[in-house]
């Protein structure tokens, strides 16, 4: 089979790169006003020539990216990789989603007063501080209360009051967060990895590397990129003994968006275990960072001046039905079914079937954090099948993406980028690996998602499919050059396709 080494891989990645961030300058999400006139519509025509060119790179990004896990390239060179593949998205203008436009008016209702917990960008004046920003909000967001916690708000105002709220510098100002959030998750990631005996660079080939990442930490800018990188971080200080630290970098991921509050379970396991003394010295001890979180997060709430009106937000997402949703989809086609029936109202229905998906997803989370219980503190799991409580956060993490009332592609970042360093090229990481390779087609450049989207993304799912099958079967292949898994007794063997 044809194949190139690292460089070459890393070439061919950085020209999709450049062929994504190309057609983003006229198909990416653009403001509905820019008064610097860089960011415009240039009519239909061109606008679809980009949407392909933007696509076709995105094909030759995730090809790149596929066959570059496979050629053992070092950290060093993984780094050197990352830097030319986010850089041309970091240069370009909003790709795959317009929630930074809400982060910016949100900034300025912030700036403004107004109670963003209670409010949508709607209520800025047009002409006013963030009324470009405002008027770029995609549809239903425009009267949506931010859901978002009071830390994420002090820097959205921040960024806001420094550019004046105009459209560019703004962007570009959530976008130096977006990187800076890349920097904390490459640096927590390597940590992690060392720690648990696993492969740096295959941490950051699946964790950071990664396409899904890519596009929509670097490219279009989701503030859950800050989480994750908080998050991490403050898993990565916890399990090094530094817990104090570790609670308060989880209470700022929590005030940005609260799935990270999940970090505190698995580090007060990790704590307490690792602890010494009768089990009520024990207990107070893995509490302890947790309380910590609490007062980190309370502190924002009240420096912010944003209070904590973002306790009641937290289901607002909720009631955006989104097609990824298991839970909501199942709902739904359920409360037609009756209604159809019988003539009950369906919104009921479907309420039921979303919270018991969350109830299961406790369960699961419960039982997740109960079997990292009799696991030895230490960079690596007992021998006996247990789960490590960082692998473990992963799984728990992902658990809830699965059974949330509202899915986006990016949620997959939150437990996969906990996996890629413990586990990169375990089970759960290549079946990571091949959602990450179809999810990146679900979004248009525009943060559309048309029905073709699906349908790329399917088919990109088969193929990867049908790759990790061939390549069980091939020992003696090409991808024999692939990173060695490294992830010591107790985590989930590799699969064969990895190690040959």
């Amino acid at each position: 089979m044809w194949a190139l080494n690292a460089g070459g891989y890393r070439r061919l990645g950085a020209a999709g790169s450049v062929a994504i961030a190309a057609g983003g300058w006229v198909a990416g999400t653009l403001p509905a006003r820019d008064p610097w006139g860089l960011w415009v519509p240039h009519g239909t025509v061109v606008t679809v020539l980009g949407a392909v060119l933007a696509y076709v790179g995105l094909t030759v990004l995730v090809f790149a990216w596929w066959r570059y896990g496979r050629t053992g390239a070092s950290t060093r060179d993984t780094l050197v990789t990352l830097v030319l593949w986010a850089t041309p998205l970091a240069l370009a203008p909003p790709l795959y989603s317009a929630d930074v436009y809400s982060y910016i008016a949100q900034g300025a209702m912030v700036l403004e007063g107004h109670d963003v917990y209670s409010a949508g960008p709607s209520v800025l004046d047009p002409a006013g501080l963030g009324g470009d920003a405002a008027a770029s909000v995609g549809g239903h967001w425009t009267d949506t209360p931010a859901p978002y916690g009071p830390f994420f708000l002090i820097l959205a105002r921040g960024v806001t009051w420094a550019t004046g709220g105009t459209i560019v510098p703004a962007v570009l100002g959530m976008r130096l967060i977006a990187v800076g959030a890349l920097v904390l998750i490459v640096w927590a990631l390597r940590q992690l990895a060392r720690d648990r005996g696993t492969s740096e660079s295959g941490a950051l080939w699946l964790g950071a590397l990664n396409p899904l990442l890519l596009m929509h930490v670097v490219g279009g800018m989701h503030n859950d990129g800050l989480m994750i990188g908080l998050m991490l971080a403050g898993v990565a200080l916890a399990m090094r003994g530094g817990w104090i630290a570790g609670g308060a970098l989880v209470g700022l991921a929590m005030m940005v968006k609260s799935p990270a509050a999940m970090a505190l379970l698995f580090i007060a396991v990790f704590v307490g275990r690792a602890a010494t003394g009768p089990v009520v010295r024990r207990v107070a001890k893995g509490v302890a960072p947790g309380l910590v979180a609490v007062a980190v997060a309370v502190a924002a709430a009240l420096l912010g001046g944003t209070g904590f009106g973002w306790l009641r937000t937290q289901s607002v997402a909720g009631t955006i039905h989104t097609a990824l949703s298991a839970t909501s989809d199942l709902g739904l086609g359920l409360g037609e079914l009756l209604r159809l029936l019988v003539g009950a109202d369906p919104d009921p229905v479907k309420a039921a079937v979303q919270n018991l998906g969350l109830g299961v997803a406790l369960v699961l989370t419960a039982r997740l954090a109960w079997r990292t219980v009799r696991v030895r503190p230490g960079p690596a799991s007992e021998p006996d099948g247990s789960l490590s409580p960082v692998h473990a956060l992963g799984l728990a993490l992902l658990a809830l993406v699965a059974l949330s009332p509202m899915v986006q592609p990016w949620y997959l970042l939150w437990g996969m980028t906990v996996i890629a360093a413990t586990a990169p090229y375990g089970r759960t990481g290549t079946v990571l690996t091949v959602l990450s390779a179809a999810l990146v087609y679900e979004t248009h450049p525009s943060g559309a998602t048309p029905w073709y989207g699906f349908v790329l993304a399917g088919v990109a799912c088969v193929i990867g499919t049908l790759l990790v099958r061939r390549d069980r079967k091939a020992p003696d292949g090409p991808d024999a050059q692939v990173l060695p898994d490294r992830t010591g007794p107790g985590y989930e063997p590799a699969v064969a396709a990895h190690r040959t």
